[in-house]
């Protein structure tokens, strides 16, 4: 009898303050998913190291996000063919055959390589000023023009070979905190550059609400955490020594911010 008052009195308390009984936690239908991860080098994991040995020069990390959630969540079945450099048209042609009608879990991070991050990046950091707006304006151009069509297509292909699936599409950080004292590009050139990132991702999730796929923003997370802000910065800058992982997460990056904003959006 005291055993069950007592019982009775702490779900009473778990309840008042809020508490969330495991069998309530969405994490317990992930085990059963069979995932598959899509993209470029945002998904593969470029700049976070431990890159697998079998991923060759699609630098595919142990600490990228789909391997975090494989590692933490453990779903019935994981594969990642993300691969640095990938296009769209990459994803079509080279990682939707992954892709099958037993997958349940899918999730996609690409669209920046189309519109030339690394191209924009190298403008701006050797041309100056002018030239990098002019080539920001140029890539938002394509954006406009293409990424929509772009992407309906990556994104047809995913529903087409995994019907059943849950699909995350997940977008970029923006680079730049402004109004802080940093060298570098100038104030103009970043918040140029900041402007194509937001373009991009309204696009991307705009294309991807359209597919009826649900859009793991990670902009919000990673305030604070951008180049030129005071905090711990979750992206690389300019590394003159190992050009690849420039402006491209950290393995804190990965984990703090787009390891549970992709958590969060998978279920």
């Amino acid at each position: 009898m005291r055993r069950s008052r007592l019982v009775t009195i702490a779900l009473t308390l778990a309840a008042s303050v809020g508490f969330t009984l495991p069998l309530a936690a969405p994490a317990q239908a992930a085990p059963s998913d069979r995932y598959v991860a899509l993209g470029d080098s945002y998904a593969s994991g470029v700049g976070a190291d431990s890159y697998t040995s079998e991923s060759g020069n699609c630098l595919r990390s142990t600490n990228a996000y789909p391997a975090l959630y494989n590692a933490n969540i453990q779903p019935a079945s994981y594969r990642s063919v993300a691969c640095s450099g990938a296009t769209t048209a990459d994803v079509i042609n080279n990682q939707l055959s992954a892709l099958s009608s037993t997958t349940t879990l899918v999730s996609v991070t690409i669209g920046g390589n189309d519109v030339g991050f690394a191209n924009i990046m190298s403008t701006c950091v050797l041309q100056g000023e002018s030239q990098c707006v002019a080539a920001v304006n140029s890539a938002m151009n394509v954006a406009r023009t293409q990424m929509p069509g772009r992407l309906a297509n990556v994104y047809n292909g995913i529903r087409n070979r995994a019907p059943s699936a849950r699909v995350v599409v997940v977008g970029y950080p923006v680079f730049y905190q402004l109004g802080t004292v940093c060298v570098g590009l100038t104030a103009t050139s970043r918040a140029k550059i900041n402007e194509g990132i937001n373009l991009l991702d309204d696009i991307t999730r705009t294309a991807a609400t359209s597919a009826g796929f649900t859009f793991a923003d990670v902009r919000s997370i990673f305030v604070g955490h951008q180049l030129c802000s005071y905090g711990t910065k979750w992206l690389h800058a300019l590394n003159v020594l190992n050009l690849t992982i420039s402006y491209h997460p950290t393995a804190a990056g990965q984990s703090g911010g787009y390891y549970p904003v992709f958590r969060s959006a998978a279920g």
